[in-house]
């Protein structure tokens, strides 16, 4: 598009003074300004930031909010005959090949101590693996458990898995798996694809600028997967993530965020209690661990589902429990674990202009636009907009909700070492003793103090441990394959 057609357009939506230093800049920053510039659809920009202000002074008044009502919730805790239907299904399903991943992975382990990537991190395992190693060969067991199960030929399953980068981490994650040889999976099934940004807006709605020749940008929330899902892969590839979707066939996705390391990736359970529901979009939740937990909880906001923050939930409301069950009412902590229909991803774009993004105020480095001069502010000059991936639980007609066992499925990895809560020693100590437990229902005995962990290619779940039954374990080590544990007798 020419200059002179950008201008009129960035002029007609009230943002001409982006073109203020225009006339001081070299060619180069003339044509990185109008790229950046006609990527940017200006006229959504202003509908984004009137819907945020128009919903943040809703806000003050909100809707009230509700348990989740009986039935809405069911749970497989202590309900194996249900777990067992539910599985068979979803096996099915990833065996049929309708099953894809996407996988939240945009952030960097900055509260880690690290600036690469978070599911490059190693928690501390005997083995060293990464997030990204575990997830990867979950599926690639999953695919051998589908097609031993379900009667397919070897290598004939394939699970595709979309990961989510963002700017800041897409070069170095795409470098991770090609170091790595994509963790024994096809790099053919492995989709990278890019969280969108958008430009931070000071208290009026205007774009700003972080220089003279560039617009201050932020990631737009982990609810800025739904769009980018329609975007282009890269510059050189138009394909998206929904239209592989489907020249796959693909019918149900799995999303979730990269820090959990109990993540069941593909999780046939998760699967086959939705597709039996008949679910457009539904959430895995975890019992809340105690009333003052800060955690998200999937709740009813006048008539329609929502995740409630913590925030919003008084004392007496977090304290208030279910008389039948003894159990909280408001218990179903949110662990941005949901399953979609890929006709339901595709269908978010109709409604999307009515999902109201969340305002940041913030402190954003800027430039004087009358005298050009940096600005480093010492207090929020200016707002960041959000989108958070469960704002569209209120717009899904088909909603389905399903309680797990925290301590088999959810610790995520939040805080630096040391800090004795949702941190790398904690991530550690939950999977190895989960592999601990994968051992015992075998039917071996595992000596206090040992620590054995079983790689996922070993087994998903527990399921494929039968040999140990009577056997025990007494030295620690790690296991790559099933033949490696007599050594650890």
């Amino acid at each position: 598009m020419a200059v002179d057609n950008i201008r009129d357009k960035y002029h007609a939506a009230g943002h001409d003074h982006l073109f203020t230093f225009w006339s001081t800049l070299k060619e180069s920053e003339r044509e990185s300004l109008s790229r950046q510039l006609e990527n940017l659809d200006v006229n959504r920009v202003n509908r984004i930031y009137k819907k945020a202000i128009a919903s943040e002074k809703e806000a003050a008044d909100p809707e009230p909010i509700e348990p989740l009502p009986v039935g809405a919730c069911e749970s497989i805790v202590n309900d194996p005959a249900s777990e067992k239907r539910w599985r068979s299904a979803g096996l099915q399903a990833i065996a049929r090949g309708e099953v894809g991943v996407l996988l939240m992975a945009g952030g960097q382990g900055t509260r880690l101590g690290s600036s690469a990537p978070k599911g490059c991190y190693d928690i501390g395992l005997p083995s060293h693996k990464s997030l990204f190693q575990y997830q990867a060969e979950r599926i690639a067991r999953l695919q051998v458990v589908a097609e031993k199960e379900c009667n397919k030929p070897a290598g004939s399953v394939v699970i595709p898995w979309y990961v989510m980068t963002s700017g800041p981490t897409r070069r170095e994650t795409e470098a991770f798996f090609t170091k790595n040889k994509f963790f024994g999976l096809s790099s053919k099934n492995v989709v990278f694809f890019e969280q969108g940004t958008l430009p931070c807006l000071t208290a009026e709605g205007k774009i700003m600028l972080e220089n003279a020749s560039r617009v201050a940008v932020a990631p737009d929330g982990n609810g800025g997967l739904y769009a980018a899902t329609r975007t282009p892969l890269s510059e050189s590839n138009n394909s998206t993530v929904l239209s592989d979707l489907t020249d796959r066939r693909v019918l149900y996705v799995h999303a979730y965020c990269v820090d959990n390391c109990l993540v069941k990736v593909a999780d046939p359970v998760f699967l086959g209690y939705c597709i039996s529901k008949q679910a457009d979009c539904a959430a895995k939740v975890v019992p809340k661990a105690s009333p003052s937990e800060s955690v998200g909880v999937v709740a009813r906001r006048g008539e329609k589902f929502s995740v409630v923050e913590y925030s919003e939930i008084s004392k007496d409301q977090a304290e208030l429990r279910n008389p039948k069950t003894g159990e909280l009412a408001f218990n179903a902590a949110n662990i941005a674990n949901h399953f979609y229909t890929t006709s339901y991803l595709k269908s978010v774009e109709s409604f999307e202009d009515d999902l109201a993004f969340h305002i940041a105020r913030k402190k954003i480095p800027t430039v004087d636009l009358k005298t050009g001069e940096p600005v480093k502010p010492s207090k929020p000059n200016g707002m960041k907009l959000e989108l958070f991936v469960f704002d569209v639980f209120p717009f899904t007609k088909r909603f389905a909700v399903l309680e797990v066992a925290r301590n088999e499925e959810f610790s995520p990895l939040k805080n630096a070492p040391g800090t004795g809560a949702d941190d790398p020693e904690t991530s550690r100590r939950d999977l190895l003793a989960q592999h601990k437990r994968f051992l015992e229902r075998a039917g071996a005995q595992v000596k206090d103090g040992v620590e054995i962990e079983l790689s996922p290619c070993v087994s998903y779940a527990g399921e494929g441990l039968e040999f140990v039954k009577g056997k025990t374990f007494t030295r620690s080590g790690y296991v790559e394959n099933p033949e490696e544990l007599d050594a650890l007798l």
